[in-house]
């Protein structure tokens, strides 16, 4: 039997829901007495909180553990939690030394999975159970100035190079009443900010409290009555998910960011459809134009695959021209890779390797090209800034536009404030404010 983990350390990859994730695991480990450290190696246990989304993930977890063994041959006690943990299973404890393997639908049993392990078994719940895990977990208690909301999980679009609906299970929205508590949560606890998260995030719905069936826009509506609140923001949005009600909301609601994160992964409609993305290039074009046409100066993002089986020339051309026609404020974009148990890891025509590096490259160029566009267009605006954290320099802050732009500027401004800023200067990735006045009310 070895002794109960007096202190821990969790690191997580991939996603802002892996984010969350990791925060309430730290939670609850926290309500166990345990200490949180920084520095894995001092840790008597370390979770390693998966992603399963990009190639050799699981490999990379391997290698993880392997680098947590001490020079005196000892080691924390390890669990591995997230989507790797989830996909592998068992698999993972067989080739090696770990003590926890956790599915996402399962980290609120950690602490009993903890307790198992401290007496000399492996303990292991990947089980996807019809209860929520949410109501397990213990009422939020600390948030910086920014937050993050899982309001959604889980995933019944089966996009056909996606292991999201194996791993995190089908489409599940949390209630109405936990997560209006949660929010009031987060804001007595510090939280300017809030970020509702999902797979997709847009597929939300719930009764209110009167029994009146809501979508997402009419939860950002009742936060938006939330005292204390100053902005909310969504992500990841699915483009079949998004109701007019919330278009409408992005032209009626203040505090909705103008940001829009909406992923699109190819300008070609046979790449779409063998993909299973269910929208087309017009489709997609039309719907941002009736954002456009509620909130003109929103920031739009997206994300791209590069590469997919049998993408031709010409269609990946058909992307670049779908980037020109958007002009993204920013944008995500990968090479595709093949997922074990996806309908697209046994289709024909895989793209050669060197062919999507250069196909990558350009397309990041292109997305490169607007944003920095997108930021040269920001100069001269006078707007509001999020103070998230300390700068490098004496007196420098960073903080956060509305459009989700980091901005960085000399200021006695506290973390948490919003400042009147005007924006002077940008550059590639971020942007220069001059305080306009000491501090917004």
């Amino acid at each position: 039997m070895s002794t109960p983990p007096k202190s821990f350390h969790v690191k997580s990859f991939g996603c802002q829901m892996n984010v969350y994730d990791g925060e309430r695991m730290a939670e609850l480990m926290a309500a166990q007495g345990m200490t949180a450290t920084t520095d894995a190696a001092a840790a008597d246990l370390v979770v390693l909180n998966t992603c399963h989304i990009r190639e050799r993930a699981t490999e990379k977890v391997y290698s993880d553990i392997g680098r947590l063994r001490r020079e005196d041959g000892s080691r924390p006690m390890i669990a591995v939690a997230g989507c790797v943990a989830q996909a592998e299973g068992a698999e993972i404890a067989r080739r090696a030394k770990v003590d926890v393997v956790v599915g996402p639908q399962a980290y609120h049993n950690l602490p009993s999975l903890v307790a198992e392990a401290a007496g000399g078994r492996l303990a292991i719940d990947t089980d996807m159970p019809p209860e929520s895990k949410f109501g397990a977990l213990a009422p939020r208690r600390r948030s910086g100035p920014t937050a993050f909301l899982t309001v959604q999980e889980g995933c019944d679009k089966f996009c056909t190079y996606c292991v999201v609906p194996y791993t995190r299970g089908a489409e599940v929205s949390r209630p109405w009443g936990a997560l209006l508590d949660e929010a009031r949560a987060l804001v007595d606890a510090g939280a300017r900010e809030i970020t509702l998260l999902g797979q997709n995030v847009n597929a939300w719905s719930g009764e209110d409290d009167t029994g009146r069936m809501q979508g997402l826009d009419g939860l950002i509506r009742a936060l938006d009555r939330l005292p204390g609140l100053a902005r909310i923001r969504y992500t990841t949005s699915h483009p079949n998910d998004m109701t007019q009600g919330l278009i409408d909301a992005h032209g009626d609601v203040e505090k909705l960011m103008p940001y829009l994160h909406l992923p699109v992964q190819s300008g070609s409609d046979r790449v779409l459809k063998a993909m299973n993305r269910s929208h087309t290039r017009d489709s997609y074009l039309r719907l941002l134009d009736r954002v456009r046409a509620v909130r003109p100066d929103i920031a739009l993002s997206g994300d791209f695959i590069v590469g997919f089986p049998g993408e031709t020339d010409a269609e990946f051309a058909d992307t670049l021209r779908l980037v020109d026609a958007v002009g993204y404020a920013q944008a995500f974009s990968f090479k595709y890779s093949p997922r074990p148990g996806t309908p697209a890891a046994d289709y024909a025509g895989p793209v050669p390797a060197e062919v999507m590096d250069d196909r990558l490259q350009q397309l990041q160029a292109a997305l490169l090209r607007d944003q920095q566009a997108f930021n040269a267009a920001a100069v001269g605006r006078a707007t509001q800034v999020l103070i998230e954290r300390r700068g490098k320099l004496p007196g420098q802050m960073l903080g956060k536009s509305p459009w989700l732009q980091s901005v960085h500027l000399l200021t006695e401004a506290r973390i948490g404030d919003l400042v009147e800023v005007d924006l002077v200067a940008a550059g590639p990735v971020s942007l220069s404010g001059a305080e306009r006045v000491a501090q917004a009310a």
